[in-house]
């Protein structure tokens, strides 16, 4: 499928995969298109970042190519990786043999049927559905170093093979970088980048999300899920539950045969959205009760 035309067109595509989006984020993404410029989406867990990812490749028919960030990761990580219990294989293989002539043996190590192909050197390869989506997800949990060596990649798109020289795309992949925000990405690489920060969605938007989610829930049940939810944002937590814990919850509710809530409904399925016990243990009993009366009100406001 070809890109959008207008911003119009990238609500009404990604609309289709069960992606709501609003306009400012729409625009952003139509210009990453249009422009063929890196999207840096930053926001708290949860608020859907990644899911943009999933949905563009799904509405555009693309590949999508994740590589998933984290502490310590490297280029070569990134970028390729020999097989070398397969190499060594064909190293005793050939000495068996008689031997082999040398050049030719090492020719044939280091060539294509023994190179791990990683996700930056995927995302650089030609694709017959066209350009892929190349995820770089939670950027935020690298280090510097590797952080230098994507903006290299990102610039040119092009990635360095020792063995094999300069690989570059054909076509630059669509590419989307995310981050939790739990430590600064350099502003070189920023620069290189369209920047979205992902807000919490408002009431409105999330009833929106949360029903095209999970249509079988009531509305009455959504309003108060949502509401709920956004009462909970309001507290002091250690984690406040994403988008993602809302569009849970309500799945864990409809499991239940759950058509309203109540103070002892929300105790028993509160890990669905609170990941952590002093969280849990902070909104237990009367608290509950509390931010249930509060979303009553604003769910029928």
């Amino acid at each position: 499928m070809q890109s959008p035309e207008s911003i119009d067109d990238v609500q009404q595509l990604l609309g289709q995969t069960g992606y709501v989006c609003g306009r400012s984020l729409a625009t952003v993404v139509f210009l990453s298109l249009r422009l063929g410029r890196p999207l840096f989406l930053e926001g708290e867990a949860g608020v859907g970042k990644t899911e943009i990812a999933r949905a563009l490749s799904a509405a555009l028919g693309r590949t999508l190519i994740r590589l998933q960030c984290y502490e310590g990761l490297d280029a070569a990580s990134a970028v390729c990786d020999w097989n070398f219990a397969a190499q060594m294989i064909a190293i005793r293989t050939a000495e068996a043999s008689g031997g082999a002539d040398r050049d030719a043996l090492q020719k044939e190590l280091f060539g294509p049927d023994f190179l791990i192909e990683r996700p930056l050197l995927k995302a650089m390869r030609p694709d017959d559905a066209g350009p892929p989506v190349l995820l770089i997800d939670e950027l935020d949990r690298t280090d510097e170093p590797f952080e230098a060596f994507l903006l290299e990649a990102l610039s040119d798109f092009q990635v360095t093979v020792p063995e094999i020289g300069t690989i570059k795309a054909p076509e630059p992949p669509i590419v989307i970088l995310t981050s939790n925000r739990t430590r600064e990405v350099h502003d070189a690489l920023k620069r290189r980048c369209l920047y979205h920060w992902v807000d919490y969605p408002t009431f409105d938007r999330e009833i929106e999300i949360l029903q095209s989610r999970a249509p079988e829930a009531a509305e009455t049940l959504s309003r108060q899920i949502v509401a709920f939810v956004q009462a909970l944002r309001t507290e002091d937590l250690f984690k406040k539950p994403g988008v993602a814990e809302t569009i849970d919850w309500a799945k864990c509710l409809l499991a239940l045969d759950v058509v309203d809530l109540s103070p002892e409904v929300i105790s028993d399925t509160l890990g669905a959205i609170l990941k952590y016990q002093d969280d849990i243990a902070k909104i237990q009993g009367s608290e509950a009760a509390r931010l249930l009366q509060e979303a009553r009100q604003t769910a029928v406001a």
